[in-house]
């Protein structure tokens, strides 16, 4: 998930990812039989698969934006051949104008988003507003049903915003011992943090975790991501909501949710290291030489973008999804996720709509070391009158340790009865911006691991419909029955613990099944 959880919990917990070692180049390809290391077993599965040929499958990554010219991403682009690129016209009629590669909703005009607003600010300041000068003794039972609503959500808010502000002061202290360095040394390098001598006992303390963090960050990109986080902070600690920003930059009526055809072709948007991390480990394109191996070499990447620095908004979920489903993708993955959803009944029917039209939905099970069965994450496939999407699979990140007490990431979400199974997720080797590459953790990189699996089980097995994928991928999941160590915590227990399947996500075994089913 995007807006840096991960990174934040890096840099001042550090109880898990630093303490394993350094993964192995590409690991989550490798498979545990094998290998004896949970990836996802995809060069084993390619053994198996020799001489058979798969058909194309589309895989929408609806997430930030992707780098649509990243060397090791531009032949696996979906590319819409009923649209003329660049003549200003809806050539297909879809609705969506030089939608080559995708389309975004969240730029138009007036130009793109890149911070948004929690969701819960924007329930907040949506009632504040309602309430502002209401007689609490004249309201009806329906409007006083809705304020009470508004109190929970006040609290809620209030304390968050708290919250907010000491994560605030942690990353300013971080930011401003960063320059100290620089102002001093000249730079902030490994080595300049390690002669630098402390001013105060802060300073310390940072320079002791600075050390480990360099084990898994470049300077330069810890700089450029703790950068980006002060000015987040800075932005969405209280951020009133301002639909009338997106008014001017999209186009689109915010409150509308039946409005569909807004957006641009911009596939990037203001930072695109996320999705394009997402897409690398999907499809980066395999045998050419350069950077890594994808896990699905038949798969297309579809760049859906609805996912800003903040919370996403319902509508473009769901339009998000529609697209990608009317557009022939298959596989939807969906590396990002929020705690309120105002409007699920529009996010249902687009779910209840790929799930017509046999596509499988992909999430992202979050980074907040919680128990989704106490308490879920939107989107979700629990319909609002209780039912549950057959075509969807709830991803949880796994590591390379070879300790089974160290095998799932501290961080990830996890559920007995929500998370389907787990997958490698946590520093993951894969494509960012500019012909780059660089590691990457979180459930939202075991959700393309998967998503790519999923692929590659749709291409080469085309008969089978997305909810006999997820049966497929959730029997022949690689069962781990030692002792594991519940994320979040000392808490022993077993892998039913955490998930449905009470395992991992495995190619090669999902593909010996299926050719097995075929004799």
């Amino acid at each position: 998930m995007i807006k840096y959880t991960f990174l934040l919990s890096a840099l001042f917990t550090f109880s898990f990812l630093f303490g394993q070692g350094k993964a192995p180049a590409n690991w989550y390809l490798k498979d545990p039989i094998k290998d004896k290391i949970y990836g996802v077993g995809a060069e084993e599965a390619y053994k198996l698969l020799i001489g058979k040929k798969a058909q194309e499958v589309i895989v929408a990554v609806i997430d930030s934006g992707v780098d649509t010219e990243h060397p090791d991403l531009k032949e696996v682009l979906w590319v819409n051949e009923d649209e003329i690129p660049g003549n200003g016209i809806d050539d297909d009629k879809n609705g969506y104008i030089d939608d080559v590669h995708g389309w975004s909703f969240l730029g138009g005009p007036g130009g793109d988003i890149g911070e948004e607003s929690s969701e819960l600010s924007r329930m907040y300041y949506a009632d504040k507003v309602y309430f502002a000068n209401a007689d609490t003794n004249s309201l009806s039972a329906a409007e006083m049903t809705r304020y009470k609503k508004f109190k929970e959500i006040e609290a809620i808010f209030l304390a968050e915003k708290v919250s907010a502000q000491r994560q605030m002061e942690g990353i300013t202290a971080l930011s401003n011992y960063m320059e100290a360095v620089k102002q001093e040394k000249g730079s902030f390098t490994k080595s300049t943090n390690k002669s630098y001598k402390p001013k105060n006992e802060i300073e310390q303390k940072i320079k002791s975790r600075m050390k480990v963090i360099l084990m898994a960050y470049k300077p330069e990109f810890l700089e450029k991501e703790v950068g980006a986080m002060v000015a987040n902070s800075q932005q969405s600690s209280d951020k009133v909501v301002n639909d009338s920003l997106r008014i001017a930059l999209v186009g689109d009526n915010p409150s509308d949710m039946t409005e569909k055809y807004y957006g641009c072709n911009r596939y990037k948007g203001p930072d695109a290291m996320h999705g394009t991390h997402v897409s690398g480990i999907i499809a980066a394109k395999r045998g050419n030489g350069i950077g890594i191996e994808g896990i699905a070499e038949n798969a297309k990447i579809m760049v859906v973008r609805v996912v800003p620095n903040g919370d996403e908004r319902d509508k473009d979920i769901a339009n998000g999804i529609y697209y990608a489903v009317d557009n022939g993708a298959k596989v939807i993955n969906m590396s990002f996720g929020k705690y309120y959803s105002p409007n699920k009944e529009v996010i249902d029917a687009a779910v209840r709509y790929a799930n017509e039209h046999d596509v499988l939905l992909l999430h992202a099970a979050g980074n907040e070391s919680k128990n989704k069965d106490v308490q879920d994450s939107y989107p979700t496939r629990k319909f609002m009158n209780g039912e549950i999407a057959t075509n969807w699979i709830e991803v949880g990140a796994s590591s390379s340790s070879k300790d089974s007490k160290k095998l799932l990431a501290e961080f990830s979400n996890y559920g007995a009865t929500t998370v389907d199974l787990f997958a490698p997720g946590v520093d993951l080797y894969s494509t960012i911006p500019d012909a780059n590459y660089g590691d990457a953790s979180g459930t939202s990189m075991a959700c393309p691991a998967a998503a790519g699996v999923a692929a590659m089980i749709r291409g080469y097995f085309p008969y089978l419909t997305a909810t006999q994928v997820r049966g497929v991928l959730m029997k022949t999941s690689i069962l781990n029955d030692k002792v594991i160590t519940i994320p979040g915590g000392a808490t022993l227990g077993k892998m039913t613990d955490v998930s449905i399947s009470g395992g991992f996500i495995n190619a090669a075994s999902a593909v010996r099944f299926l050719l097995q089913e075929q004799k």
